[in-house]
């Protein structure tokens, strides 16, 4: 190949990638979904943030007295001490429903499994933490504040790297939340639902105003394959309006008929939840 020729097509192919980059600029100004849906084609941002990591707690409370009591611990000793040892943007919630639920919703971020893996050692030597934390730790076994800790960890969706804190959020106003666990029955479908968020669901929900606040690709828990996900909204009106917006999406109707996405999907679980006056989230 000549110099001449060769210069000629380094040319064309850098013109090429220049325009690509101009117009996942242009689509992203003008047109947020389409422009959000043609960035993630031309692959990953360099500035992108790493997929964080999910510890998803629920303490199962007896009555309303016992949350309390668990309530009190959350507050005073460890979300304190989870913040000292490295993780962050810590939510806690009590379940909204019309029968007698007192379980305790808490999200944990940690940046990396390593903060994750050196958390119990890091509290161990937490003298604030175990001083603020004696007297719960000092109950007797038979009148317990928690019957058990169900926890399930998980990695953040690449769609959705980081937790993303609604406006409300950061200025405590009132709001409500919906986790929502899928679950499936097989692997290779788990992964394809995940990857049918993070080709598209995951920017119609942002566009009809769903407030999703993260997306988990569960790596351990007692019901995988599964996936789990937040969303967010100032009352329950909002929310349903939202959904309803959701399910009209021409973008939505065109991937759910995909066939690589056919029964993806066994099992749904909802669970409405309302943030303590301490959530970060």
């Amino acid at each position: 190949m000549s110099s001449r020729i060769a210069r000629r097509e380094f040319l064309a192919g850098s013109l090429a990638v220049g325009t690509a980059a101009t117009l996942a600029e242009q689509a992203q100004a003008e047109k947020p979904f389409f422009g959000r849906v043609l960035g993630r084609v031309l692959g990953r941002r360099s500035d992108q943030p790493e997929q964080e990591f999910y510890e998803l707690r629920i303490y199962r409370c007896a009555s309303a007295e016992k949350r309390q009591q668990t309530l009190k611990h959350l507050e005073g000793a460890l979300v304190p001490a989870l913040r000292r040892s490295g993780a962050s943007r810590i939510g806690t919630f009590t379940v909204i429903s019309d029968k007698p639920d007192h379980s305790i919703h808490v999200l944990i971020v940690y940046p990396t499994l390593d903060v994750l893996g050196k958390r119990n050692a890091a509290l161990a030597a937490d003298s604030k933490y175990q001083k603020a934390a004696a007297s719960f730790f000092a109950v007797p076994k038979n009148d317990p504040a928690y019957t058990r800790i169900e926890t399930r960890l998980m990695k953040a969706f690449s769609g959705m790297p980081v937790v993303e804190l609604p406006a409300s959020s950061k200025t405590k106003a009132t709001r409500m939340f919906e986790l929502r666990i899928y679950e499936s029955y097989n692997e290779d479908k788990a992964a394809r639902k995940v990857d049918m968020f993070n080709d598209g669901e995951i920017d119609i929900m942002r566009d009809v105003k769903l407030g999703p606040v993260f997306f988990g690709e569960t790596l351990v828990a007692d019901d995988v394959p599964n996936l789990t996900y937040m969303l967010s909204a100032d009352n329950k009106q909002a929310h349903q309006d939202h959904w309803k917006a959701f399910l009209a999406h021409p973008e939505w109707d065109r991937i759910k008929q995909l066939p690589k996405y056919k029964d993806t999907v066994s099992k749904i679980t909802s669970v409405m939840l309302s943030p303590t006056g301490f959530s970060e989230i």
